[in-house]
Protein backbone atom coordinates (compact mmCIF):
# COMPACT_ATOMS: atom_id res chain seq x y z
CA UNK A 1 0.00 0.00 0.00
CA UNK A 2 2.91 2.59 0.94
CA UNK A 3 4.26 1.75 -3.18
CA UNK A 4 1.20 2.42 -4.13
CA UNK A 5 0.65 5.97 -1.96
CA UNK A 6 4.49 6.74 -3.12
CA UNK A 7 4.04 6.08 -6.89
CA UNK A 8 0.57 7.75 -6.84
CA UNK A 9 2.43 10.82 -5.14
CA UNK A 10 5.50 10.50 -7.58
CA UNK A 11 3.25 10.86 -10.68
CA UNK A 12 0.45 12.75 -9.51
CA UNK A 13 -0.97 14.58 -12.62
CA UNK A 14 -1.90 11.00 -13.27
CA UNK A 15 -3.58 10.23 -10.29
CA UNK A 16 -5.66 13.09 -10.81
CA UNK A 17 -6.75 12.13 -14.40
CA UNK A 18 -7.51 8.22 -13.09
CA UNK A 19 -9.37 9.52 -10.13
CA UNK A 20 -11.52 11.90 -12.84
CA UNK A 21 -11.73 8.81 -14.97
CA UNK A 22 -13.17 6.74 -12.10
CA UNK A 23 -15.25 9.50 -10.90
CA UNK A 24 -16.74 10.04 -14.35
CA UNK A 25 -17.08 6.37 -14.67
CA UNK A 26 -19.06 6.17 -11.46
CA UNK A 27 -21.17 9.35 -12.59
CA UNK A 28 -22.09 7.58 -15.83
CA UNK A 29 -23.16 4.79 -14.53
CA UNK A 30 -26.26 6.34 -12.42
CA UNK A 31 -26.70 9.12 -14.87
CA UNK A 32 -30.01 9.72 -16.28
CA UNK A 33 -28.51 10.55 -20.08
CA UNK A 34 -30.86 13.04 -21.29
CA UNK A 35 -31.71 13.42 -24.58
CA UNK A 36 -29.45 16.19 -26.83
CA UNK A 37 -31.45 19.11 -28.10
CA UNK A 38 -29.38 19.47 -31.44
CA UNK A 39 -28.92 16.48 -33.32
CA UNK A 40 -25.31 16.49 -35.62
CA UNK A 41 -24.16 14.75 -38.71
CA UNK A 42 -20.98 14.78 -40.76
CA UNK A 43 -19.36 12.97 -43.50
CA UNK A 44 -15.74 13.91 -43.31
CA UNK A 45 -13.25 15.03 -40.97
CA UNK A 46 -12.67 19.09 -41.61
CA UNK A 47 -8.93 19.61 -43.68
CA UNK A 48 -6.91 21.68 -41.42
CA UNK A 49 -3.93 23.28 -41.46
CA UNK A 50 -1.70 23.72 -38.27
CA UNK A 51 -0.34 27.88 -38.46
CA UNK A 52 2.76 28.81 -36.91
CA UNK A 53 3.24 29.91 -33.22
CA UNK A 54 4.89 33.04 -34.11
CA UNK A 55 7.94 33.26 -32.23
CA UNK A 56 11.00 34.79 -34.23
CA UNK A 57 11.65 37.93 -33.38
CA UNK A 58 9.79 38.58 -30.52
CA UNK A 59 12.78 38.62 -27.87
CA UNK A 60 13.80 35.83 -25.84
CA UNK A 61 10.88 36.03 -23.36
CA UNK A 62 8.29 36.77 -25.59
CA UNK A 63 9.05 34.14 -27.44
CA UNK A 64 9.46 31.57 -24.35
CA UNK A 65 5.97 32.83 -22.94
CA UNK A 66 4.40 32.37 -26.43
CA UNK A 67 5.60 28.80 -26.90
CA UNK A 68 4.60 27.50 -23.10
CA UNK A 69 1.34 29.66 -22.97
CA UNK A 70 0.10 30.42 -26.92
CA UNK A 71 -2.07 27.99 -28.12
CA UNK A 72 -1.57 26.78 -32.13
CA UNK A 73 -4.35 28.29 -34.38
CA UNK A 74 -5.41 26.31 -36.97
CA UNK A 75 -7.22 26.77 -40.42
CA UNK A 76 -9.87 24.99 -42.32
CA UNK A 77 -8.18 24.17 -45.65
CA UNK A 78 -11.69 22.86 -47.43
CA UNK A 79 -14.95 23.81 -46.94
CA UNK A 80 -16.38 21.68 -43.93
CA UNK A 81 -19.87 20.48 -44.03
CA UNK A 82 -22.27 19.23 -41.15
CA UNK A 83 -25.49 18.74 -40.21
CA UNK A 84 -27.23 20.22 -37.51
CA UNK A 85 -30.92 19.48 -36.52
CA UNK A 86 -31.57 18.32 -40.17
CA UNK A 87 -29.95 21.42 -41.60
CA UNK A 88 -26.70 21.95 -43.66
CA UNK A 89 -24.48 24.28 -42.81
CA UNK A 90 -20.63 24.93 -43.27
CA UNK A 91 -17.20 26.09 -42.29
CA UNK A 92 -16.08 27.76 -44.81
CA UNK A 93 -12.05 27.09 -46.02
CA UNK A 94 -9.68 29.84 -44.60
CA UNK A 95 -11.60 29.93 -41.22
CA UNK A 96 -8.79 30.41 -38.32
CA UNK A 97 -9.47 28.66 -34.66
CA UNK A 98 -8.14 27.11 -32.01
CA UNK A 99 -9.98 24.87 -31.23
CA UNK A 100 -11.57 23.94 -27.61
CA UNK A 101 -10.59 26.38 -24.71
CA UNK A 102 -8.35 23.89 -22.77
CA UNK A 103 -5.91 25.07 -20.04
CA UNK A 104 -2.45 24.80 -21.33
CA UNK A 105 -1.59 22.40 -18.33
CA UNK A 106 -4.34 19.80 -19.65
CA UNK A 107 -3.51 19.41 -23.04
CA UNK A 108 -1.21 16.37 -22.05
CA UNK A 109 -4.63 14.97 -21.58
CA UNK A 110 -7.72 16.73 -23.30
CA UNK A 111 -6.08 18.30 -26.59
CA UNK A 112 -7.89 20.90 -28.15
CA UNK A 113 -8.58 19.45 -31.67
CA UNK A 114 -8.78 15.97 -29.88
CA UNK A 115 -12.57 15.03 -28.21
CA UNK A 116 -14.14 18.44 -29.02
CA UNK A 117 -13.05 19.18 -31.98
CA UNK A 118 -15.90 19.12 -33.89
CA UNK A 119 -17.81 20.71 -30.81
CA UNK A 120 -15.11 23.09 -30.67
CA UNK A 121 -14.98 24.19 -34.28
CA UNK A 122 -18.50 24.85 -34.81
CA UNK A 123 -18.41 26.86 -31.21
CA UNK A 124 -14.93 29.07 -32.50
CA UNK A 125 -17.32 29.91 -35.45
CA UNK A 126 -20.64 30.63 -33.73
CA UNK A 127 -18.68 32.74 -31.01
CA UNK A 128 -16.93 34.79 -34.01
CA UNK A 129 -19.45 35.52 -36.15
CA UNK A 130 -23.03 35.02 -33.60
CA UNK A 131 -24.56 32.92 -36.11
CA UNK A 132 -23.95 29.75 -38.20
CA UNK A 133 -23.26 29.88 -42.45
CA UNK A 134 -25.51 27.78 -44.35
CA UNK A 135 -24.29 25.00 -46.54
CA UNK A 136 -25.61 27.76 -49.67
CA UNK A 137 -23.14 30.08 -48.02
CA UNK A 138 -25.77 33.43 -48.49
CA UNK A 139 -28.27 32.51 -45.31
CA UNK A 140 -27.32 31.83 -41.95
CA UNK A 141 -29.13 30.41 -38.99
CA UNK A 142 -29.75 33.81 -37.93
CA UNK A 143 -28.57 35.74 -34.40
CA UNK A 144 -27.48 33.44 -31.68
CA UNK A 145 -26.98 34.08 -28.16
CA UNK A 146 -23.65 32.64 -26.52
CA UNK A 147 -25.84 30.49 -24.23
CA UNK A 148 -27.47 28.79 -27.21
CA UNK A 149 -23.82 28.44 -28.85
CA UNK A 150 -22.48 27.00 -26.38
CA UNK A 151 -25.60 24.47 -25.74
CA UNK A 152 -24.51 23.56 -29.71
CA UNK A 153 -21.03 22.86 -28.39
CA UNK A 154 -21.94 20.59 -25.29
CA UNK A 155 -24.74 18.92 -27.65
CA UNK A 156 -22.55 18.82 -30.51
CA UNK A 157 -19.62 16.91 -28.49
CA UNK A 158 -21.92 14.69 -26.62
CA UNK A 159 -22.90 13.01 -30.02
CA UNK A 160 -19.65 12.66 -31.23
CA UNK A 161 -18.03 11.35 -28.15
CA UNK A 162 -20.05 10.46 -26.13
CA UNK A 163 -18.70 11.69 -22.95
CA UNK A 164 -21.65 13.29 -20.84
CA UNK A 165 -19.54 14.21 -17.64
CA UNK A 166 -16.52 15.71 -19.37
CA UNK A 167 -18.84 17.52 -22.09
CA UNK A 168 -20.94 19.16 -19.19
CA UNK A 169 -18.03 19.98 -17.44
CA UNK A 170 -17.15 22.14 -20.33
CA UNK A 171 -20.36 23.25 -21.32
CA UNK A 172 -20.47 25.13 -17.64
CA UNK A 173 -16.61 25.90 -17.84
CA UNK A 174 -18.36 28.19 -20.97
CA UNK A 175 -20.85 29.33 -19.27
CA UNK A 176 -18.53 30.84 -16.42
CA UNK A 177 -15.59 31.73 -18.18
CA UNK A 178 -16.76 31.85 -22.02
CA UNK A 179 -18.06 35.38 -21.53
CA UNK A 180 -14.72 36.73 -22.28
CA UNK A 181 -14.09 35.20 -25.47
CA UNK A 182 -17.64 36.51 -26.69
CA UNK A 183 -17.03 40.16 -25.96
CA UNK A 184 -14.04 40.21 -27.72
CA UNK A 185 -15.67 39.24 -30.66
CA UNK A 186 -18.83 41.43 -30.43
CA UNK A 187 -16.31 43.78 -29.80
CA UNK A 188 -14.33 43.40 -32.92
CA UNK A 189 -17.77 43.07 -34.51
CA UNK A 190 -17.15 40.27 -37.05
CA UNK A 191 -18.32 39.87 -40.12
CA UNK A 192 -18.52 36.48 -42.69
CA UNK A 193 -16.74 36.37 -44.86
CA UNK A 194 -13.71 39.11 -43.51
Amino acid sequence: MELLISLAMKFWQWSIVIAFIIIGFIINLFDKKKAVSNTFAYTAMPSMKPLPIKTKGKGFFKGVLLWLLGTRQWEIANDWEYTLNGNKYVVPAGFKFDGASIPKFLHTFLSPVGVLLMGGLVHDYAYKYETLLRANKRDTLGKISQKRADEIFRDINIENNGFYVMNWLAYWSLRVGGFVAWNGHRKRNSKIGE
